[in-house]
């Protein structure tokens, strides 16, 4: 009997992570905050192997479950049906998205951190076809935040030139990225500077978003 990944979110990871558990054998049970009925057109993309359901549902479904949602989403998060499963956590902190929360803008913990006030969680598994690098503690989380060297940027692939701000969206949106060597991501991890997400001199968080000089 194949695994079950839980997926409780939206927007791209959610997808791309459903397309890989997919192909992989695994089955998938999508939930979002907006009903089960608002997944129909994804699931019919993905086949008989996926499925839509309620995040709770998709939590207890899941021997794996991936959160991907906005940190101001967490509170809402089916915590009951969270505890003692694998949990990956994909969330950031967007300050300039999420607004400020003073715990993670003076370092106390991490975006993971408040995740695991509510459930235990574990270690991702490289079913998808990801290699693990360990970075630490979850405490040591921040490394891999918006605006360090291993956040998203690495992982991209090389633009067309001469492509508008939209063009460039979707480009970004298709684009299969570049694969990152462990040993890669090690160097980047350890360059890491702690309080970048919401640092002054860097401006805005703009990792994963479009790059400098472009706006939609």
């Amino acid at each position: 009997m194949p695994l079950t990944l839980g997926l409780i979110g939206s927007g791209a990871i959610r997808t791309a992570l459903a397309r890989l558990a997919v192909a992989a054998g695994l089955d998938v049970v999508l939930g979002n905050s907006r009903g089960p009925e608002t997944l129909s057109e994804l699931v019919d993309t993905l086949g008989s192997h996926a499925r839509a359901a309620t995040p709770a549902e998709a939590a207890q479904a899941g021997d794996l479950v991936v959160v991907t949602v906005p940190l101001t989403a967490l509170d809402r998060l089916p915590a009951d049906a969270l505890n003692g499963k694998i949990v990956l956590d994909t969330g950031n902190y967007h300050p300039q998205r999420d607004g400020q929360t003073a715990e993670l803008d003076n370092d106390e913990i991490t975006s993971s951190g408040l995740l695991q006030r509510q459930q235990e969680t574990g270690h991702p598994l490289d079913l998808l076809g990801y290699d693990a690098v360990d970075i630490g503690m979850l405490a040591d989380s921040w490394r891999s935040e918006p605006n360090n060297p291993v956040y998203v940027e690495p992982y991209r692939g090389v633009a067309p030139e001469g492509l508008e701000p939209k063009e460039w969206w979707v480009w970004s949106l298709e684009d299969p990225g570049t694969p990152v060597g462990a040993a890669q991501v090690r160097e980047l991890v350890a360059s890491a500077e702690r309080g970048l997400v919401a640092s002054a001199e860097r401006g805005p968080s703009r990792a994963g978003l479009l790059p400098a000089g472009l706006t939609l």
